[in-house]
């Protein structure tokens, strides 16, 4: 991933994500109340079974898991290249099991898996099949690495994708021959797309490091699309470029660290999707000494708001130096997958409902699904009269939506069954949640009312 020295609040990027934009948009044909009445595209099914997924494993891991100094480690500390390339000597995989990774994702809710099969150190977790002497076959690890992961994610029932990084900080043509670099770089995705089965998608990240080159991205996804027709194309536009669309082969736009907001997709010409990759705390590769992480409290809103915006969540984890999933990520994700199946689990509305036009009050809002309305309910959490008042507590009492459009027969919280009471103005299309407070031992961080309908 890239780093950048943004600062962030409470782990997510403080500005707000760039909308879609396609040229054109201004001659947008809308209503006398501002609506937009170009057609939207029908999604091609890969990128409709993608924003069903909702929710996937990243996986950070590589010679710089080692140092547990993030994946920057190289570039940040100033290593030189034959210097770092020595990890390759002590790069084991003893504790690397796809299928134990596989069944943790399961557990936590999580669809798919994007894990790096090389990041920008150069090195790569597969089979080069001589492309490379910097690859997995050369460490006494000996063994596919992507191999085991792929399989291991099929045998339990989640979607594997592969991360590949764009720029190469140990591969010389990257600098002095970048022509002949790119079709090592397409020689290199070919063998991804030939030799592991069915993937679900291609993540690359780096094109940003030269803004201005010519990355001869039509020949890459060609490549991708001749194998593997149906794989998501994912190309990271970074921090500072939520949101932006680049070639037309592209499946889905990224959010890095930034709260998606809907995308405006009328007029066209393709569907895209939209994704939001996060991590547990401020690197992506494993780092030992940095203890700011997320609590499952601020996973679960993150998700909550990915899904508003009909977004998925990647969130990421970066394994020991041996392979393994750290303890607490394992513990926060478990955590997460307990409040999915809370509420409906894979057939549940976090997966199936569809964004909708009405707006809550603060981060309130809602979501349909088979003409059932869920209100999702933030800042419900008890706190002294005191704390409420100094930090605009809302917890709880009347919430208000604004664009509904038909009155609903009931209301009910999912986690308790607890029925609520309501009130609908048609006129105004408002209607008037009283949301009641926690029970004594409950606290689900985001509370969501199903209203039947």
């Amino acid at each position: 991933m890239r780093v950048s020295r943004r600062t962030f609040l409470n782990g997510v990027a403080a500005t707000s994500a760039a909308a879609l934009t396609q040229k054109g948009e201004a001659n947008a044909m809308t209503t006398n109340d501002g609506q937009d009445t170009r057609p939207i595209p029908t999604p091609a099914p890969r990128i409709a079974h993608f924003e069903r997924m909702g929710y996937g494993m990243f996986i950070h891991w590589g010679l710089y898991s080692q140092m547990g100094r993030g994946e920057w480690a190289m570039n940040m500390h100033h290593i030189p290249a034959e210097r770092y390339l020595e990890l390759m000597k002590t790069f084991t995989a003893k504790d690397f099991s796809g299928r134990k990774i596989a069944k943790l994702a399961k557990k936590a809710g999580m669809k798919y898996i994007t894990l790096t099969s090389r990041h920008h150190e150069g090195f790569s977790l597969y089979d080069t099949r001589g492309l490379s002497e910097h690859d997995v076959m050369h460490t006494p690890a000996n063994r596919d690495l992507i191999q085991d992961f792929t399989e291991g994610c099929r045998a339990e029932g989640i979607m594997p994708m592969l991360y590949h990084t764009t720029l190469d900080w140990t591969e010389p043509r990257f600098e002095k021959d970048f022509p002949a670099y790119l079709q090592y770089l397409r020689d290199s995705v070919e063998i991804l797309c030939t030799h592991y089965g069915k993937l679900g998608g291609l993540w690359f990240d780096g094109n940003w490091s030269k803004p201005n080159a010519d990355w001869q991205e039509d020949k890459l996804y060609a490549t991708i699309r001749k194998h593997q027709p149906e794989a998501m194309i994912i190309n990271n536009t970074g921090i500072g470029e939520e949101g932006k669309l680049g070639n037309p082969e592209i499946d889905s736009v990224t959010f890095e660290r930034g709260r998606p907001k809907p995308l405006n997709r009328h007029g066209h010409p393709k569907y895209v999707s939209a994704e939001m990759c996060h991590t547990m705390n401020f690197h992506w590769g494993i780092a030992n000494n940095d203890f700011n992480y997320l609590s499952p409290a601020h996973v679960i809103e993150e998700l909550c708001f990915a899904r508003r915006a009909g977004a998925n969540l990647l969130m990421n984890v970066g394994p020991t130096a041996t392979g393994k999933i750290p303890e607490y990520e394992a513990a926060a994700f478990g955590r997460v997958g307990d409040w999915i199946r809370l509420h409906g689990g894979e057939k549940g509305v976090l997966y199936q409902g569809n964004p909708t036009q009405i707006s809550g009050e603060g981060d309130d809002f809602a979501l349909e699904l088979n003409g059932d309305l869920y209100l999702f309910i933030t800042d419900l959490t008890p706190t002294s009269n005191t704390m409420a008042h100094m930090s605009g507590h809302k917890g709880a009492g009347a919430r208000k939506f604004a664009g509904v459009e038909k009155a609903y027969k009931e209301a009910t919280w999912m986690d308790s069954g607890e029925s609520l009471k309501m009130e609908f103005d048609g006129n105004a299309k408002q209607l008037t949640l009283h949301a009641t407070n926690y029970p004594y031992g409950t606290n689900t961080v985001v509370r969501v009312a199903r209203l039947k309908g």
